[in-house]
């Protein structure tokens, strides 16, 4: 079996792949039309269908304003990223640019948390998607269920990158249209101009009849973000999937620049459709078993309200597996050809899949979703609640670097900067602040404070690894120097 040999750093991190493939390894099989689809539905998870209903409950109408803020942070974020991956497109994304810009004990620290994190959503994804598919068919036990999920999908993403490209185009597809329907039609019966709906329509008084916009007060704001803030976890995929497509840059622009459309539309859309067809406090927004997207189109008289949303959260499920098992491995792969992780990650087959990085983050998955049957509450616990910060983390590591990485572009490749952050460097200092301040509000809120604490605690071993590693002799240079002066080639594997 030949491989593809481990890069060097400086290369990983500003090595730009050439027009019509990468240079890593990796081929270019995504297509326009699947980056489009992965770029607009990367924002849209689970979460927003189901969780949404206990932000409404806290916040009331003005968890529109916490949808606003943090969507503001992931388009502040987006911008970041995506001036570092038009000019660098590359399979780590933002790993490798802080391994570039920060050292490589950021590069490393960060990577690993990020596989880390996504691992861990695997198995709370397969597990929501089997508890679903148990209540359709429940002959076959909720475990077969995942198990039948984490195989099609492991299967499809070790067939090659356009197999997942597929799926994720089709996911996304279903995701795009189910809200844009719901927008619609829930448009409608807010001002009464539904025909048949149940719903008499009562404009837009529902934000203000019912104690008014705040009726918590303006702090259930801050606990609103601090429950949605999750759900938009998502939005930087487009960016390692465009280093295996045709044209890295233009998909990386487009990306960039429709992000803001698709938070307005996609979470303040739907949203806003929810709390003004019901008063916030109406006790279906609450009801865990539904959800407030249930509860919107049962005031309408969808039929087969629940089975209808079930279908489509069960899509969104499949989605972020799917995407999860994707960017896993990618960031393996990534710290694999950075001599951070073990050189097999740095393999490819002949497709251009990197089946050992793969293969390692599925079966990590497979154990999560085993301490979630056998450990809910004690182990898997701590791995929810260990990982559920990292976001944020990465988010401000992509700021950071950010801060660095604009002198190095235009140092060394000034036309490359073909996106640019706003009102650079004061917009990075203010979302960097947004960021911080997030990360310490939480600490004053039980659940919060469990998951700020326990990932700062797994961040420290991380870099704390990370540094004792940089001092050993050759554990680095020697993965760097295997590969520095020569381009990785192309697998001969059948």
């Amino acid at each position: 079996m030949s491989a593809q040999p481990a890069a060097n750093s400086a290369e990983a991190a500003t090595g730009s792949p050439g027009p019509d493939a990468p240079s890593d390894g990796l081929k270019a099989g995504l297509k326009n039309r699947h980056l489009s689809m992965i770029a607009i539905g990367g924002v849209i998870g689970a979460g927003l269908f189901v969780g949404s209903g206990a932000g409404i409950a806290k916040a009331g109408p003005g968890i529109l304003v916490s949808y606003a803020l943090v969507g503001l942070m992931v388009v502040l974020v987006m911008r970041m990223l995506g001036e570092m991956a038009a000019a660098n497109p590359t399979s780590g994304s933002f790993s490798a640019y802080a391994d570039r810009a920060l050292g490589r004990w950021a590069g490393f620290s960060i990577g690993w948390l990020y596989w880390f994190f996504w691992v861990v959503v695997l198995a709370v994804e397969a597990t929501a998607g089997a508890e679903i598919l148990e209540g359709w068919m429940p002959k076959v036990p909720q475990w077969g269920w995942a198990l039948i999920v984490m195989v099609v999908l492991t299967a499809a993403n070790l067939a090659s990158v356009s197999s997942y490209g597929e799926f994720e185009f089709w996911f996304a597809g279903i995701k795009v249209v189910a809200i844009a329907a719901f927008i619609v039609v829930g448009g409608l019966a807010v001002f009464g101009l539904l025909p048949g709906s149940d719903n008499e329509g009562a404009g837009l008084a529902h934000l203000t009849d019912h104690g008014g916009f705040l009726p918590h007060g303006p702090g259930a704001i801050l606990t609103g973000v601090l429950l949605v803030v999750f759900s938009f976890m998502g939005s930087e995929i487009v960016t390692l999937a465009a280093g295996e497509s045709a044209d890295p840059q233009r998909a990386v622009t487009k990306a960039t620049n429709s992000v803001i459309w698709r938070v307005a539309v996609f979470y303040l859309g739907s949203i806003f459709v929810v709390v003004t067809l019901l008063p916030w406090d109406n006790p279906g927004i609450a009801d865990k078993s539904k959800g407030s997207y249930v509860a919107a189109l049962d005031s309408i008289g969808i039929p087969h309200a629940g089975q209808v949303m079930n279908v489509i959260v069960l899509t969104a499920v499949l989605s972020c597996l799917n995407s999860g098992l994707y960017t896993a491995s990618r960031m393996a792969f990534s710290l694999g050809r950075r001599g951070d992780a073990p050189a097999a990650f740095a393999k490819t087959t002949s497709r251009g899949v990197p089946q050992t990085a793969i293969l390692g983050s599925v079966v990590f998955g497979f154990v999560a979703v085993w301490f979630n049957y056998q450990w809910p509450d004690t182990v898997f616990q701590f791995l929810l609640n260990s990982s559920g910060a990292v976001a944020l983390f990465v988010w401000l590591v992509i700021c950071f670097t950010q801060l660095r990485m604009r002198g190095i572009i235009l140092r060394e490749n000034p036309d490359k900067l073909v996106v640019r952050m706003w009102l650079f460097p004061y917009l990075t200092w203010a979302t960097i602040a947004m960021i911080s301040f997030v990360l310490v509000y939480m600490l004053t809120d039980k659940d919060g404070r469990d998951q700020v604490l326990l990932s700062t605690a797994v961040a420290v071993v991380v870099v704390a690894l990370a540094l004792v590693r940089e001092r050993l002799p050759g554990a680095r240079r020697a993965a760097a120097t295997e590969g520095a002066g020569s381009e990785p080639k192309e697998s001969v594997l059948p």
